[in-house]
């Protein structure tokens, strides 16, 4: 490569939580830089949460957690030209690119999501996410169903 690869970046923990996987959370949320904005989305979406499951034991923290882990998919397809033909070449996705995806597939459907305010629309892509359903749920189930059915380019892989 002609260039040298650029450093991580260190993202600081979230003030409540002490998490850095919020921070990070907080920032694909966050418009503008309103960062003040997106961490009280955020904190006022998991108080819902803990509203919307109040016979779960675990914390508000670890339902979202549980939520991201259900919707992060272990493979994607990536379009590879062989020849003439274009493939549909199943791969595995590096963790930090995993988890990334499920941050924004979350943020995504919650925007598209029909609500009041962004934190109830975050909170019920939460609940939804926690209990295996939903958009970014489906969307996960997507991705999977796309590289099994395309398993058999499994060798074109670079």
């Amino acid at each position: 490569m002609r260039k040298a690869k650029p450093k991580k970046r260190q993202v600081l923990p979230d003030p409540v939580f002490g998490d850095v996987k919020v921070t990070k959370f907080v920032n694909h949320l966050m418009y503008d830089g309103k960062k003040n904005t997106a961490y009280e989305i955020f904190y006022s979406a998991l108080e819902t949460v803990k509203n919307k499951l109040p016979n779960e034991e675990k914390s508000a923290l670890e339902i979202w957690k549980a939520a991201l882990d259900n919707i992060t998919p272990q493979v994607e397809v990536k379009s590879r030209r062989v020849g003439g033909a274009t493939f549909q070449v199943p791969t595995e996705i590096r963790p930090d690119r995993k988890e990334s995806i499920s941050m924004k597939n979350l943020i995504i459907f919650s925007r598209k999501r029909g609500g009041k305010t962004m934190s109830d629309k975050l909170s019920a892509e939460i609940v939804d996410a926690f209990n295996n359903q939903g958009g970014a749920f489906k969307r996960k189930e997507d991705m999977h169903r796309m590289a099994e059915a395309n398993r058999a380019f499994a060798h074109f892989r670079f």
